[in-house]
């Protein structure tokens, strides 16, 4: 059936916001742009922002906007060598993070933190 997953795409309401959270925050390199969108290339894999409004008119708003009274849905997960190191590289650089470093009982070390529209993150190193 599916062979990969192709892109992930965030849908955001301040795409020059968002923009400079993913690449002077997170130091991801655009790969695109337009008057709508955003795209970054991580190992491979195409990482896109897209304005909220052309995701309503791509794809309808009903199908979009949240049944749940706004609660996230989604976690975004990105592997790391040292997470204890690109923790306090992130705080350096004024990244909140929701939950600092800690060893997981399933065999990672993690640390939570949202964007700027409260998408999570996952920073993680196999222990």
């Amino acid at each position: 059936m599916f062979n990969k997953i192709d892109a992930t795409v965030l849908f955001v309401k301040n795409l020059d916001n968002c923009t400079a959270f993913y690449r002077d925050v997170l130091g991801l390199e655009v790969t695109f742009s337009d008057d709508v969108s955003i795209g970054f290339r991580v190992e491979g894999q195409d990482f896109l922002l897209l304005k909220f409004s052309s995701a309503v008119e791509m794809i309808g708003e009903e199908a979009i906007s949240s049944n749940d009274g706004g609660a996230c849905r989604v976690l975004l997960c990105a592997g790391v060598e040292n997470v204890d190191a690109v923790h306090a590289a992130l705080e350096a650089k004024g990244v909140a993070f929701i939950r600092p470093p800690i060893n997981q009982p399933w065999g990672r070390r993690t640390a939570y933190f949202a964007d700027p529209e409260g998408n999570l993150w996952e920073i993680f190193q196999n222990l």
